[in-house]
């Protein structure tokens, strides 16, 4: 007699408890995974000012550089941050399709195609990277498209975005089944940091990765800085 397939809430479940048992022996590492560099066009952060403030920052260690249709700003900053040991930068590209922006994590190079959301999701498998959708009810998000592509986890906390922006993106997650993530999306220097995602067992950009798309994450803000727009 075969066996009643499982529901959402037994895997979920199932989920946290696995969760629960490798956090007692997994390093847990807060990263901001949305910033831009002066090589996105529309910033002035310089990838050397990133690297010193993570580098002395008392929490945040780890950052993906996510510039426009460019790793320019990842590869200054990559360099600068051989130098020290105990802070992560994810290369990272938030490519402007003609449907919206979509964001990519792990991949060192730019794609080719990246017309439609198709050609990048293409890409990205291809490489061995992963999939975010970054602000998706704002200006340039691709809003609903996110339901009928593969992601791999949804922006749910973007102090660029209104709360009620934001809110969205949260239920976009809940329904999609998919981790929700936040990044300062940071274009000037006082924006860095305002918002990050702890990562369990991420000391690593592989691990990061993998930790992100198993959904062992979880949203913060520093609360202080954190304005949302209304």
């Amino acid at each position: 007699m075969s066996s009643k397939p499982e529901s959402t809430e037994e895997r979920n479940k199932v989920k946290k408890q696995v969760k629960k048992e490798e956090t007692k022996t997994n390093p847990t590492i807060r990263i901001d995974l949305h910033i831009h560099t002066k090589y996105s066009g529309d910033a002035n952060i310089n990838p050397k000012l990133i690297v010193d403030q993570l580098y002395a920052h008392p929490h945040i260690k780890g950052v993906a550089i996510t510039d426009h249709d460019t790793l320019q700003g990842y590869e200054h900053a990559q360099k600068l941050a051989k130098a020290y040991e105990d802070i992560l930068i994810i290369p990272g590209i938030e490519i402007s399709t003609e449907q919206g922006h979509i964001t990519i994590l792990g991949i060192e190079e730019k794609p080719i195609h990246t017309s439609t959301i198709e050609d990048v999701i293409d890409f990205t498998r291809k490489n061995a990277g992963i999939i975010i959708i970054p602000h998706p009810y704002r200006e340039l998000g691709i809003g609903d498209k996110a339901k009928n592509i593969k992601a791999d986890a949804i922006e749910v906390l973007n102090p660029r975005s209104t709360h009620k922006e934001n809110k969205m993106a949260e239920e976009l997650a809940r329904e999609e089944n998919l981790p929700g993530v936040a990044g300062s999306d940071a274009h000037k220097p006082r924006e860095m940091w305002t918002a990050y995602t702890e990562v369990e067992n991420g000391l690593k950009v592989h691990d990061a990765l993998n930790a992100i798309k198993r959904g062992f994450v979880k949203v913060k803000a520093t609360s202080a800085r954190l304005q949302f727009k209304c």
